[in-house]
C-alpha cells in the first residue's frame, strides 16, 4: 500500500498584477521544486501558485508526474469515500500563495446558485459552477480593500471628497444621506433591509457612470489628494488618516489612472494585515487585494465578477445585483484564530514557545492551521483526520514523515497528506513555518 505522502508540483500564473522576477514568493516557492516548464524571469511577472486539482492548473506528483486529480480519482482512500462522493472525487479546497504587486481586480465571487447560471449562460468568463468563499492569510505586510464600510463612513466621504459626490450625482448622493440619516448602526430589521437598498442605488449609480465623466473626476481627486495630504477627506474618517487615504489613492491611480476603482476605494474597508493576520470572505463580498503575499484558501473555483482595477472581462450589473450589500468595521471581517488543539508539541518545541494555529472559517470545504516551530529538533505530531491536506512551507527547513517514509522540506515545497494519516513536522534550524490546509467533514 502507497504512504500517503506525496512530493507535489504545482504551477505558477503570471498574471500583470504579481510581483516581478524572484520578488513573488509564488515564483520563488515555485521555483522550489525542479521542472522542465519554469525557469523564473527577473522581468516577469508572477502571481499564484496554485496547489490542488482544479483543471485551470493541476499539481503532480513529483516522482511519477500524475496529476493528484487523477491520483485521487484513483484512489478514494486518499480522501475518505465520505468526501469524494459529497464534492465529486476532487479536492474540495483550492490552496494558493498570492504575491501582489500591484492592485488585482475590484471582484466579488459568486454563490452556487449564481455560479451555476453564470456558467451556463457564459462558459468563457465564468469556467466552473463552483462558489468560492476565500480565506486570506499575510505570509508579507499586506494591504486590500474587503467589504462596504460602515455607511457613517461612506457619508464621510460623500461630504468630504467633492469629485466622489460629482460623480454619483447629487440626487444619488443626497437620497443616501436622507436614507440612512439615524439609521446608520441600527440593528433593526426593517433598517437594515432599507439602509442596504440605499447603499446599493448609491452604488450601483457610481458604477454605471461613463468613462469620460470618470476621466474628469480622477483627474481632481488626484489635484485634491496630493495637494491636500493630511487634511484629505478632512482627515479621513476614524479607520484611516487623510495622509493614509490620499496615498493610497495616489499609488492606485499609478497602476489604474482614470479607474472606477479609485472612487469604489470610498466604499470598500481599507485593510492591513501584518503576518500571521487573516479575513474571510464569503460568497458575492466585495474585496481587492492591493499588495503582499498571502496565503490563501478557497471553494475550488476560478469564478470572478469583475467590476474595475482590470483590463480583463468587467460585467457590471452582475457584480452590483449579486453583492449582499453588507456593511461593517473591518474588524468583523477580519478572523480571530485559536491555537489547534488536534496536534502535539515536543519539549523543544514548547519550550521554544512554538505554535500550531487554526484558521477556521464557517464553511466545510476547508480550514488551515499555521504551524511555527522555533528550535532546532522541534517537533508536532497531527492527530489522523477523515479527510486530505496539503503542506506548503513559507520559511525554513526541516523534515516531514507519514509512518515510516520522511522526506526534507525547504521553502517552497509542497507536500499532499492523505486522510487517516498522523502527520509530523519537525524542524532543522531556529523557524519553520508551513501552513497546511485540509478538509474533515463536521471537524467542528
Amino acid at each position: 500500500m502507497q504512504i500517503p505522502l506525496i512530493r507535489l508540483q504545482c504551477g505558477v500564473n503570471s498574471y500583470d498584477w504579481g510581483k516581478i522576477g524572484k520578488e513573488s514568493a509564488a515564483a520563488r516557492f515555485a521555483a522550489a521544486t525542479p521542472s522542465d516548464d519554469l525557469t523564473v524571469q527577473e522581468e516577469k511577472p508572477y502571481a499564484e501558485l496554485w496547489m490542488g486539482t482544479h483543471p485551470s492548473n493541476p499539481s503532480k506528483d513529483v516522482e511519477t508526474k500524475r496529476t493528484l486529480l487523477d491520483l485521487v480519482q484513483t484512489n478514494k482512500a486518499l480522501m475518505t469515500q465520505e468526501i469524494a462522493e459529497k464534492y465529486g472525487e476532487k479536492l474540495p479546497f483550492l490552496f494558493k500563495v498570492l504575491s501582489i504587486g500591484k492592485a488585482l481586480s475590484i471582484q466579488a465571487h459568486p454563490n452556487k446558485k449564481l455560479a451555476e447560471q453564470l456558467h451556463a449562460k457564459d462558459p468563457k468568463n465564468y469556467p466552473d459552477d463552483n462558489h468560492k468563499p476565500e480565506m486570506t492569510i499575510a505570509i508579507t505586510p499586506f494591504d486590500g480593500l474587503c467589504g462596504f464600510r460602515p455607511l457613517a463612513e461612506i457619508s464621510h466621504f460623500l461630504s468630504t471628497v467633492q469629485p466622489l459626490r460629482w460623480l454619483v450625482g447629487e440626487d444619488a448622493a443626497h437620497a443616501f444621506e436622507t436614507t440612512i440619516k439615524g439609521k446608520e448602526t441600527s440593528t433593526s430589521e426593517s433598517d437594515i433591509k432599507t439602509n442596504k437598498e440605499a447603499l446599493q442605488k448609491l452604488f450601483t449609480a457610481l458604477m454605471n457612470t461613463n468613462k469620460d465623466a470618470i476621466a474628469s473626476a480622477a483627474k481632481d481627486l488626484i489635484t485634491l489628494a496630493s495637494s491636500s495630504g493630511a487634511f484629505f477627506a478632512a482627515g479621513g474618517p476614524a479607520s484611516n488618516s487623510g495622509e493614509e487615504l490620499a496615498s493610497v489613492i495616489e499609488r492606485l491611480n499609478t497602476q489604474f489612472p482614470n479607474d472606477i476603482g479609485l472612487f469604489v476605494f470610498f466604499f470598500l474597508n481599507y485593510v492591513k494585515l501584518t503576518v500571521g493576520e487573516a479575513m474571510f470572505l464569503r460568497a458575492d463580498d466585495i474585496h481587492a487585494y492591493l499588495s503582499g503575499d498571502i496565503i490563501e484558501c478557497m471553494a475550488s473555483s476560478d469564478n470572478v465578477v469583475r467590476a474595475g482595477f482590470t483590463p480583463k472581462f468587467k460585467d457590471v450589473d452582475t457584480l452590483t445585483t449579486m453583492l449582499t450589500y453588507s456593511y461593517a468595521p473591518i474588524e468583523e471581517q477580519k478572523m480571530e484564530p485559536v491555537p489547534y488543539p488536534y496536534v502535539a508539541l515536543n519539549a523543544a518545541a514548547y519550550s521554544a514557545n512554538s505554535s500550531a494555529t487554526l484558521y477556521d472559517p464557517p464553511i466545510e470545504e476547508f480550514a488551515v492551521v499555521r504551524t511555527e516551530l522555533k528550535r532546532e529538533g522541534a517537533k508536532a505530531t497531527f492527530e489522523p483526520i477523515q479527510g486530505p491536506s496539503i503542506v506548503i512551507c513559507t520559511r525554513g527547513r526541516g523534515k516531514i514523515s507519514v509512518g515510516p517514509k520522511q522526506q526534507e522540506v525547504q521553502e517552497g515545497y509542497v507536500y499532499f497528506v492523505g486522510a487517516t494519516a498522523e502527520l509530523v513536522l519537525e524542524a532543522e534550524g531556529e523557524e519553520f513555518v508551513t501552513f497546511k490546509a485540509f478538509c474533515e467533514l463536521n471537524h467542528n
